[in-house]
């Protein structure tokens, strides 16, 4: 699937690289994967890419929030979005930097490139954790709990209750005979970043998997639906000149559809709220540029 891999860093960066490269490619080994990894600091090593994966950008730290770091990684991701437009136009980018729906529209515009081609990692993590919760709760298999959850990757994600299923049974279908306390395992989605960080100082093994769970998608155009930040233009709800967590078709070109929601009225105007509060974070950002 992939048979090279180049680790991009500043040059002030450029050991650490290539200790992380020496670590894949123990790691490779015991997987009996052949891939050859680069460490660079020069953009041409760029040239030909498929996938783009930006993940620059000032880390969190303990109490921080997303937003917070919000314009500096802007300003990061803008300069490095304008680089792989002239050293890797014909490649897709994968935007992981936070705040994710803010950087997916920076990097967009800031590269130019058609609306299928920039995305975020977005709520496909969140909708990983939430499910992950669930399959804990009844004890079931993780492959049998469907669900999604879409919005701001942040404080206005919004879990699309209505129609998480499990083993093909709706959810409120299933759970008649007890309870389930999903507003608490949202909170849990929601702060499941800020406590990794404050437990160990970052997030690394569930957003890796998460963001190799995307590029496979993509690169074996497995045409699968997964919950990234796109930019909307008025494909659902009516939402238009934002990036939100949304479900949508990957496939080798990218974004091949944005896939209509049916939702109930709760679930609506938690989406039209997220829509709204992240879309004026993104103007006072792209102000600050």
């Amino acid at each position: 699937m992939v048979s090279k891999l180049v680790l991009l860093s500043r040059e002030e960066s450029l050991a650490k690289i290539q200790g992380e490269s020496l670590d894949m490619y123990d790691a490779m080994a015991a997987k009996d994967i052949r891939i050859s990894i680069t460490s660079s600091c020069d953009m041409e090593d760029l040239q030909d890419s498929d996938i783009v994966v930006i993940t620059a950008g000032v880390p969190r730290k303990t109490g921080m929030s997303r937003m917070e770091i919000a314009v500096p990684n802007a300003r990061i991701v803008a300069e490095y979005s304008s680089l792989i437009a002239e050293y890797s136009p014909n490649s897709i980018i994968l935007v992981v930097s936070n705040p994710v729906d803010v950087m997916t529209y920076v990097a967009l515009k800031a590269s130019g490139f058609d609306k299928n081609k920039v995305f975020g990692l977005g709520n496909h993590l969140d909708s990983l954790r939430l499910r992950n919760m669930l399959a804990k709760h009844f004890n079931i298999h993780v492959s049998e709990i469907h669900t999604r959850v879409i919005g701001e990757h942040g404080d206005h994600m919004v879990p699309l209750v209505s129609s998480t299923s499990i083993g093909g049974i709706l959810l409120k279908n299933y759970a008649l005979g007890g309870t389930i306390d999903i507003e608490g395992m949202v909170k849990k989605v929601i702060n499941a970043g800020s406590y990794v960080i404050n437990k160990k100082g970052s997030t690394e093994f569930g957003p890796a998997y998460a963001i190799a769970n995307i590029i496979s998608t993509v690169l074996k155009d497995e045409k699968r639906i997964l919950t990234v930040s796109a930019y909307l233009d008025g494909e659902i709800e009516d939402i238009k000149d934002v990036c939100l967590g949304v479900p949508v078709k990957l496939g080798i070109n990218g974004i091949e559809r944005i896939i209509p929601i049916k939702m109930n009225d709760n679930e609506t105007k938690a989406l039209l709220n997220a829509a709204k509060v992240v879309k004026k974070k993104t103007e006072e950002v792209m102000k600050n540029l």
